[in-house]
């Protein structure tokens, strides 16, 4: 019998900085209206210069020690933002030493924002699949809002990027909060419509790319881009999410509960109405923007917390990130 595979718990680290709407309208020319109510940000969090990604990561993460023995930690799998310390560094080995989990094999999975759904499935089926594995501790971070040129309007869109880091402990044989089916969608028609130019091999990073401003986030043609991926967006999230569904032996209409990432507000609002979800079977990320890959761990804490994710529902956490992939993966919550 294939062994079944829960969340354990669930924990996230914000910095204490927040920039508000006000301030990032003050900065970009964006009326601050347009910020609260079009891209639904009231704030973020901030990292202080010196709270680089592995600090915010292992901030998250160190809370799983009090749910099982530094020891009884077997793999650790980081999948949050590119953008960490160092360049062309693993921030995966560091999370590992500074939480003392000596005995654990630590690596990354990289899908930009949609690396959550992703991550749960591989870390599920990796528990499902090898006996001698008991926990799998994922974490992701981001510090994306230092990759924000306010000024570049091409990259307006990605002007919700916040910091922070959430983290989640799976356990073999565990069964509360199981890990079901996920279904997941690439288009790499979008693979060249997103990126910071400069820093890799096509564009050393120089003088001139400094002087340009060419290591912040930019879209080359950002109208293009809308036209060819709007009319997807919203088919692509009801694809994976009914799919993870389906492959869990479920019903789309059971859904209780929605752990989506931040997006613009019209958008989260099409998708509850399109799944039939009323606001409150999910959680907003108004008051923390988007946290790359982070993000449907931070809406599954934050639903547990206020009490709108609750056991006996059935839960999916969907993303979707540049590159163009979609994710979901479906979570039975509780012990129903």
């Amino acid at each position: 019998m294939i062994p079944q595979v829960g969340i354990v718990d669930l924990a996230v680290y914000l910095p204490e900085q927040i920039m508000s709407a006000e301030e990032v309208a003050a900065r970009s020319g964006i009326p601050a209206e347009v910020v609260r109510e079009k891209f639904g940000l009231r704030g973020k969090h901030i990292a202080a210069p010196d709270e680089h990604l592995s600090h915010l990561c292992i901030e998250a993460a160190r809370p799983m020690l009090s749910a099982v023995p530094a020891e009884e930690i077997d793999v650790v799998i980081y999948f949050g933002s590119y953008h960490r310390d160092y360049y062309v560094w693993p921030v995966a080995p560091r999370i590992q030493h500074a939480l003392g989990l000596h005995w654990a094999h630590a690596f990354e999975l990289m899908n930009t924002s949609a690396g959550g759904p992703i991550t749960l499935k591989v870390a599920a089926d990796m528990l499902r699949a090898d006996a001698t594995l008991r926990n799998i501790l994922v974490v992701a971070g981001s510090r994306e809002s230092y990759l924000l040129d306010y000024q570049n309007a091409r990259s307006r869109f990605m002007f919700n990027f916040g910091d922070g880091a959430a983290a989640a402990l799976l356990r073999r044989g565990h069964t509360s909060n199981r890990i079901l089916g996920g279904a997941f969608l690439t288009n790499g028609a979008f693979a060249m419509d997103v990126m910071v130019p400069a820093g890799g091999s096509v564009h050393p990073a120089s003088a001139e790319t400094v002087a340009r401003g060419m290591h912040s986030f930019d879209v080359p043609d950002p109208a293009g881009m809308k036209e060819r991926l709007d009319p997807l967006t919203i088919t692509n999230f009801l694809q994976v999410i009914r799919g993870a569904c389906e492959r869990s032996g479920r019903d789309p209409s059971e859904i209780g509960f929605l752990a989506v990432l931040h997006t613009k507000r019209s958008l989260h609002d099409q998708l509850l109405a399109a799944l039939g979800l009323r606001e409150d079977q999910s959680v907003y990320l108004e008051e923390t923007g988007h946290l790359s890959a982070a993000d449907p761990l931070v809406v599954l804490h934050e639903g547990r917390r206020t009490g709108r994710l609750r056991d006996g529902m059935l839960a999916v956490a969907v993303s979707a990130g540049t590159g163009y992939s979609w994710g979901a993966v479906a979570i039975q919550w509780g012990d129903g």
